[in-house]
């Protein structure tokens, strides 16, 4: 936990735009990309990607992206003007094979010019709107706009699109063999503060959701353990994701099987048993874990 003495308390009224800004990008992410391709009233497509981005609902399927309008001048992108004359967007997600085209996109090239050329990057008919998909993006939707959400009138200020998706385009090569996306073989990338950006599947973990099940919750876990000097936040969060605690029989059982634990035990060595527990904890055996830490309970 941090010490709160060592925080610092900011009133964003109080702040440049700029710098608030880049509080703002600095701790929140990261934050997935959507490279939208739209198109003029002239026909003349555009291309430029936005982390102000997620998916909303599923049921009608919905993203939700936001061109800020630039803090510099209070001016709006050429994105937010397509959009609210054709009411069309194709949002296409970024992988890592294409971040450096993307990153060239995001240049503030004039109007009329054509990003797809610019960056290199295959311009792919759609199917249901107008707007050309980005062939190497490894999955693209097709969009209808459905409203425009306006969050300010000065620099800074989002605009949120709200886009319904009516047609997905996916890669083959992503599917796992159950035909779902395989996050690993997606590689996505996603914006952090400043130049930095995350690679997704270079640091990917599973934590188990407690939605199927009612965890006990930390606050069942005994004091002994809960004020441990070894056990984390994090150990302790998966300690109270499990429904019921071991039975002495089971306790005693895996004692029999971990000589080096009964040694621990008989000293009475608690720091060497926390030890061992969060060596269980960290190849996700939990039930182990707690065993473990029930030695002495």
């Amino acid at each position: 936990m941090y010490s709160m003495s060592n925080t610092i308390a900011i009133t964003p009224s109080e702040l440049s735009t700029a710098v608030l800004h880049g509080y703002l990008l600095g701790a929140v992410g990261p934050r997935p990309i959507a490279f939208a391709s739209t198109m003029d009233t002239e026909g003349r497509p555009n291309l430029a990607p936005f982390s102000f981005f997620n998916v909303f609902s599923a049921n009608p399927p919905v993203l939700i992206f936001s061109p800020s309008r630039r803090v510099r001048d209070n001016t709006t992108k050429h994105t937010l003007e397509n959009v609210m004359a054709t009411k069309e967007v194709v949002i296409n997600v970024v992988d890592f094979k294409m971040v450096q085209q993307m990153s060239l996109a995001s240049t503030e090239y004039d109007k009329g010019e054509n990003e797809f050329i610019k960056a290199g990057l295959s311009m792919v008919p759609s199917d249901l709107v107008r707007p050309f998909r980005v062939g190497e993006s490894p999955v693209q939707f097709e969009c209808r706009v459905t409203k425009v959400e306006p969050l300010g009138e000065g620099g800074g200020a989002g605009n949120l699109i709200f886009s319904e998706v009516v047609r997905m385009h996916i890669h083959k090569a992503i599917l796992d063999e159950n035909g779902g996306i395989d996050q690993h073989k997606i590689d996505l990338v996603a914006r952090m503060g400043g130049n930095w950006y995350s690679r997704a599947n270079q640091g990917m973990f599973e934590v188990p959701k407690p939605l199927s099940s009612k965890g006990i919750g930390v606050d069942h876990i005994p004091a002994a353990i809960r004020s441990s000097s070894v056990l984390t936040g994090n150990d302790l969060g998966m300690l109270g994701n499990v429904e019921n605690l071991p039975e002495p029989d089971e306790v005693t059982a895996f004692l029999e099987e971990h000589n080096d634990l009964a040694a621990m035990a008989k000293a009475e060595d608690m720091t060497a048993l926390h030890l061992k527990a969060k060596e269980f904890l960290m190849n996700n055996d939990v039930l182990s874990a707690w065993k473990a830490l029930m030695i002495k309970q």
